[in-house]
């Protein structure tokens, strides 16, 4: 796209957005809050402007910014100039984490039919990659360099499931090149590994939503595990400990073997020329593979090279810090991270756009004499592209004091894919949440609010067991009560240089109303966790739900082992959340009354219980095989098999077809943490 007609766009898109502003709706408002905080609540909103938050995002994304480069540098200082210049308490955070760059990479193949040629693969994905552009080329962080020479195998979404149905119809991956295209249960980095594990010699997976049909290459991270992978389980600060790259610590960190990212173009002309027997039938019709797809290995040959470099980068996070007038001491976190694969519109500048609108609104707030009970501080993360690092250092650095004093993480990444608001939190969360959205009018019917369109099109909040945005430090590692929160389910733009402001303007938020939406929710949901005098978490939620897990993982063993502890523990944490419940009750009736000073410390030793709840779920131990993730309710599984989206050391126990003893174990395991959270609600001593 030319200069002048990008230029054209913003303005267009200026001129527009400046006559619309989001107000609160005319709608009967939660019982949770009170009048004045309701009169607060609708000066956040109706400070709103699209056009600014659409002016942020244009600022944000003239340059692709990959962590570690000039570009990035760049990006920091225009968001830290901002916090600064609103009079906003503004630090920065430095670490030196261990990050992957490309240096050479090539691949070619050679077909045979009848006649042989070779074909050389264009590895840029659009007219933006070019060397002035800035933009890297498509690679996958952390892959590591040699080339790989070998026949073609298509291997479908690379699960274990799929190499036993290749074995089933006589085909063996060994020695080959596989050919995956990307699917939801497995990440790039899994899909590489077990690649390995069956012998082959490098990888190639390309994503079938290719750019919306423009030839656009998914870049990403194959590294297992998020954080700094030179300091395991600390920070990684300048002048700090590291570990060797020989070290086993980090070593295991990596793939053994090359992988490269595909467009969907080029994976088609890949698997029509492949030979061999037919796909299985449950691939076919799936996708883009039809009835007549063969998976090879046939005479289609390519040849693969990836020279990287793997050096220490300084990455900095952003710090606002607008401390509490009565419990400073307690902290509510807004992030979000600025780093990007290339422009970075929807990912991750889409949130931060609205982190800065935030910040920009609070100030209004602060300047007009609001004074927020509790601290909120609004964080701007680096590195996360390359595995959670800038936020994964952060939790680290910073672990005791999280553990004893934040409130909650509110993570928004992608603000705005697209259509329809979408939310994963941990369960206390979900009133709230849905109380917040009866009072942000929907950015796409005036009419409505956000919570009527939620509840009529998609109405289920979501679990964070996955481990793909900044959340996961704060949740997995510390036990931190968390949220994070997007608009649209998906974008076929993802990870290419097309996530643009154009493509923003052109396809996910014209107007940039859906923007003005999530700020808003987003920024309320910090003011009320940050105000309210007591905590609105409800932990009969989160009872029901384990109720709910504990019925599905019956259904699954059927029989193969007991769940009596589960239900026992259960109960008891059961009736220790209504208890809760009406203390909390109680309390709010107080609440407004400043000069009961027994109601105030009964009010701060109930939100300490409430807080602190979430770290009962975590566990020293870990999860076996991914052990710095603590928490044994929602955590990743380390088992790609596993069937459960909740209690991960017992689904990969299961996975793995464990004895009756270890399933029971990882049992008793969730039950004592459910046990440990319970004690936590009630207080006090056995």
């Amino acid at each position: 796209m030319s200069q002048p007609l990008c230029t054209f766009l913003f303005i267009i898109v200026l001129f527009v957005a400046t006559f619309y502003t989001l107000h609160h709706p005319h709608t009967t408002p939660p019982l949770l809050f009170s009048q004045n905080s309701l009169t607060l609540h609708r000066l956040f909103l109706s400070s709103a402007s699209n056009a600014t938050i659409s002016s942020y995002l244009r600022a944000l994304t003239r340059h692709p910014h990959l962590a570690g480069t000039k570009p990035s540098s760049d990006t920091l200082h225009y968001v830290l100039n901002h916090f600064q210049n609103l009079g906003l308490n503004t630090h920065l955070t430095e670490y030196e984490p261990l990050l992957s760059y490309p240096t050479h990479i090539s691949l070619t193949a050679r077909f045979s039919n009848n006649n042989t040629k070779t074909l050389k693969f264009d590895l840029n994905d659009d007219v933006f990659s070019s060397p002035s552009s800035h933009v890297v080329t498509p690679y996958h962080a952390y892959s590591p360099s040699g080339s790989a020479h070998g026949n073609v195998v298509f291997v479908n979404h690379g699960e274990e499931r799929d190499y036993r149905a290749l074995e089933l119809i006589g085909v063996n991956v060994r020695n080959c090149v596989v050919l995956a295209r990307k699917g939801e249960s497995l990440g790039r980095g899994e899909i590489v590994k077990l690649a390995e594990s069956k012998g082959a010699l490098g990888v190639l997976i390309y994503a079938e939503n290719d750019g919306g049909g423009v030839g656009g290459i998914e870049r990403g991270t194959v590294m297992r595990g998020i954080g700094d992978p030179t300091t395991p389980g600390w920070p990684g600060v300048v002048g700090g400990e590291k570990l060797r790259l020989e070290d086993d610590r980090v070593a295991k960190r990596f793939p053994k073997i090359p992988s490269l990212p595909l467009s969907l173009r080029n994976a088609e002309v890949i698997l029509a020329s492949l030979g061999g027997v037919r796909a299985p039938v449950e691939w076919r019709n799936s996708g883009r593979v039809g009835l007549g797809q063969r998976v090879g290995p046939g005479e289609t040959v390519v040849n693969m090279t990836l020279q990287g470099e793997l050096t220490m980068k300084k990455v900095h996070n952003v710090v606002v810090t607008i401390r509490g007038s009565e419990e400073p001491d307690r902290y509510v976190i807004l992030g979000n991270h600025r780093d990007a694969w290339t422009y970075g519109a929807v990912d991750p500048n889409s949130g931060t756009s609205a982190l800065l609108d935030i910040g920009r609104r609070f100030s209004l707030l602060l300047k007009s004499g609001w004074k927020p009970r509790r601290t909120i501080l609004l964080c701007s993360w680096d590195a996360e592209e390359f595995g959670m690092i800038g936020s994964t250092e952060w939790v680290e650095d910073n672990l005791l004091n999280l553990g004893a004093s934040a409130v909650a993480y509110l993570n928004v990444d992608c603000a705005v894919q697209g259509s329809g608001f979408f939310a994963g939190a941990t369960p206390q969360l979900d009133g709230l949440i849905l109380d917040v959205l009866k009072l942000v009018q929907d950015p796409d019917d005036v009419a409505l609010t956000v919570e009527e369109t939620f509840k009529s099109q998609n109405n289920i909040i979501e679990r964070l067991s996955r481990v793909d945005s900044d959340f996961s430090g704060f949740l997995h590692h510390a036990g931190i009560p968390s949220l994070d929160m997007y608009y649209g389910a998906d974008y076929p733009v993802y990870h290419t240089a097309f996530d643009s402001y154009e493509w923003m303007v052109r396809n996910a938020d014209p107007l940039f109303h859906r923007h003005v939406a999530m700020a808003g929710i987003w920024g309320l949901l910090g003011i009320i966790l940050a105000d309210e005098p007591v905590l609105p978490f409800d932990y009969i939620s989160y009872a029901e739900q384990l109720q709910a897990h504990r019925d599905a993982l019956s259904k699954l063993l059927q029989g193969k082992a007991s769940i009596d502890p589960l239900n026992m523990a259960i109960q008891e944490f059961s009736l220790v959340a209504k208890e809760a419940k009406e203390e909390a009750t109680k309390l709010k009736e107080q609440a407004y009354n400043k000069n009961d000073v027994v109601a105030a410390a009964k009010r701060r030793e109930l939100n300490n219980r409430m807080m602190l709840a979430e770290r009962g779920f975590l566990d020293s131990e870990g999860i076996k095989g991914k052990e710095w993730f603590k928490h044994l309710v929602y955590g990743p599984a380390a088992e790609p098999e596993s069937k459960l989206g909740f209690f991960p050391g017992i689904a990969d126990a299961i996975a793995t077809n464990s004895s009756k003893g270890i399933v029971q174990h990882e049992i008793w395991r969730v039950a004592r943490a459910i046990q440990r959270a319970c004690k936590a609600l009630k207080g006090g001593f056995t």
